[in-house]
């Protein structure tokens, strides 16, 4: 995870229309920039639809929301549609993104081990710092977290 204080890394990135997207088109705004595991599992789904029912008070407040899996572009297409999901979800299939961000990790389920993304949102500011960071996310109570600390 990365820390409290520092720039947050730029990166370009295809956003489910399979438009280039990179962290600096967004200068001058805020940006909740949160990585999930997958689309359409039931925690990634709970967190992608409360941000999209809080995304016109995260507009209002002058911020921005991008999420970040490891899934295609099409899956990013195939969730946003089935969600009607307002923001901006962005393709890392390589995982360069998500290992730049340290959130790549091993994990466990049933005792099998394997890599994978851990749930984490940063909330960069106008100038591209990070000014705070959030691991071990609830999926369900992130978005309006995320909005009460918009100032």
């Amino acid at each position: 995870m990365l820390e409290i204080g520092i720039k947050a890394p730029d990166f370009k990135l295809l956003n489910q229309d399979g438009r280039e997207v990179s962290l600096s088109d967004y200068r001058g705004k805020k940006v909740i920039l949160y990585f999930y595991p997958k689309d359409d599992t039931p925690g990634c789904t709970s967190q992608a639809c409360g941000f999209t029912q809080l995304y016109p008070d995260f507009k209002e407040k002058g911020a921005e929301i991008i999420g970040i899996s490891k899934d295609s572009v099409k899956s990013h297409r195939k969730f946003a549609d089935k969600y009607n999901l307002t923001f901006t979800l962005l393709a890392d299939t390589e995982t360069k993104v998500v290992e730049v961000y340290d959130v790549w990790k091993e994990k466990s389920m049933y005792g099998k081990k394997y890599m994978g993304v851990v749930r984490t949102t940063y909330l960069i500011d106008e100038e591209g710092m990070i000014i705070k960071v959030y691991d071990q996310v609830n999926a369900a109570k992130n978005p309006e977290e995320m909005l009460e600390n918009l100032s």
